[in-house]
């Protein structure tokens, strides 16, 4: 998500931190750029205006001009109104309120509500450990009723029984009252798609809502609305007042101005975003975190809270152990792959990691992306059990096979294969000094080539000690971490990654 607007803002700005001194005509020069790539991703007009506006504002004044990095202000300048623009701080859902806590979803039709009211309940379920019910208030489109029900069977959450006749108003009191007699924490009303020029839809909108007495009344947006973004957010805020954005589809857009523009004309908080299609895509929005992303300063902390949700605590330490005796076969290199494609594969694993976004275009070229994954995994799967615990055994014959069978050549196998003798090595090489192996670091290692030495797996309790770390130095602003070395990327220029010290040790999934 946003990476066209990172790779337009990251080029502008970094003219900017190379010089000795800038002049106003220097920042009203990047400014003009800064406004033109806003304006190319979808952003509304009167939100760009008010952004560089401000921006300008605080960036020509004699404090920065005098200053010693002047170009490095103007970039914290701009991360920090674009920080105030997505909302300063992250806003979750609002569940203090008897119960049950109604929440009505609302939005154009084909935005994805159904699909997001089956992803928050399931959240809620698994998070939270909230009972919630869900209720279909869609009458028009057709299966919309049956199609919610699927997904409460699919993610075990509660739906109310479908019965043929009853109007959204009907349906939205019994929903509630159902909810009141079996001890549901929660209710997620899913009302039907509406534009926000469909007067008759919009005044059955306002009567559910006085029906209902929604605690939340969230907007779902696609996130590929583009411009009238402003005006669908704007006209949905008058006519029920909405408490809170959810935007889907941020996987899909490049651009991130439906976030940027919505945001900033109803001044209601982005509360989730979708991610992708499965009923666990969908993310807390942390505007801090968003911004450092849309800046090239990556993420830490968003990477190492998908590492402790994706990663098994009670495997990693079974790999940990056997790494650390110096056993390392094709299971264990398999499992690590695995456990990448969990955190988003390649692509998802460098757009959090700090300094990354300017290396994207040299990481392409080397060929690091999701594909290499598939491809080590496939050729795993051809093996036998015998093969994938003794891959010295791998002869001519055998490579040959296993091409054939993975769709791939001997070179690639024999890739693969060097790839796993320099981790092994590396393992056993750590185990012998005593010291805990890493674990996705040690395999980003040999995936890369060289981008080893991205630190261990420590002690359990670094995780939340990690987290206040990386909130605390504001991640990417001035490097990595304190005491995690970083790793140069062989062949790719040279430079370093900014302290990624290796995932963190996991605490046990409860």
């Amino acid at each position: 998500m946003f990476e066209s607007l990172q790779d337009r803002l990251g080029s502008i700005l970094n003219g900017l931190t190379g010089r000795g001194a800038l002049s106003e005509k220097d920042v009203s020069a990047a400014l003009r750029e800064v406004r033109r790539a806003l304006l190319e991703a979808d952003v509304a007009l009167e939100v760009v205006r008010g952004f560089t506006d401000k921006v300008r504002e605080q960036a020509v004044g004699a404090e920065v001009l005098k200053s010693i990095k002047p170009g490095q202000m103007v970039v914290k300048i701009v991360h920090d109104e674009l920080v105030e623009m997505l909302g300063a701080e992250g806003v979750p859902i609002d569940l203090n309120a008897p119960a049950p806590v109604v929440v009505m979803m609302v939005g154009l039709q084909g935005s994805g509500k159904t699909t997001t009211s089956g992803k928050i309940a399931a959240r809620l379920s698994l998070r939270d450990k909230k009972k919630t019910l869900m209720a279909s208030l869609d009458t028009r489109r057709p299966a919309a009723q049956e199609q919610l029900r699927q997904l409460g069977e699919q993610t075990g959450i509660d739906t109310l029984p479908i019965v043929a006749g009853q109007s959204p108003t009907e349906i939205a009191a019994r929903a509630v009252q159902a909810a009141k007699l079996g001890g549901h924490d929660v209710v997620i009303l899913d009302t039907a798609g509406r534009t926000h020029i469909d007067e008759p839809l919009m005044v059955e909108m306002a009567d559910i809502k006085a029906k209902a007495n929604p605690h939340e009344i969230l907007l779902v947006a696609d996130a590929l609305t583009g411009q009238d973004a402003v005006n669908l957010a704007r006209n949905f805020d008058e006519r029920v007042g909405i408490t809170g954005l959810v935007l889907t589809r941020m996987d899909g857009d490049g651009r991130g101005g439906a976030a940027l523009s919505m945001r900033a004309v109803t001044g209601k908080p982005i509360k989730l975003i979708g991610t992708g299609e499965k009923m666990d895509a969908l993310e807390e929005f942390h505007p801090r975190r968003i911004a450092d992303r849309i800046l090239g300063m990556g993420d830490i902390v968003s990477l190492v809270e998908k590492a402790a949700e994706t990663i098994d605590a009670e495997k990693a330490q079974v790999m940990a152990e056997r790494m650390k005796a110096g056993k390392f076969d094709l299971n264990d290199l398999a499992e690590q792959l695995k456990q990448m494609q969990k955190m988003g594969g390649m692509s998802g694993f460098m757009g959090l990691m700090p300094g990354m976004g300017k290396m994207k275009d040299q990481i392409a070229a080397a060929g690091l992306d999701d594909t290499v994954f598939r491809q080590q995994l496939a050729i795993i799967s051809s093996m036998t059990r015998k093969e994938r615990a003794n891959p010295d055994i791998l002869k001519h014959s055998r490579k040959k096979r296993i091409a054939a069978g993975s769709g791939t050549s001997s070179a690639d196998i024999n890739k693969l294969l060097k790839m796993h003798r320099q981790m092994a090595d590396m393992m056993k090489a750590m185990g012998g000094k005593g010291k805990k192996a890493g674990m996705l670091g040690k395999m980003m290692g040999g995936l890369t080539g060289g981008m080893g030495g991205m630190g261990g797996m420590p002690d359990p309790k670094q995780l939340e000690a990690l987290q206040k770390q990386a909130e605390a130095a504001g991640l990417g602003q001035g490097g990595g971490l304190p005491g995690l070395g970083g790793a140069k990327l062989p062949g790719l220029g040279g430079p370093k990654l900014p302290g990624v010290g290796g995932l963190p040790g996991l605490p046990k999934k409860k």
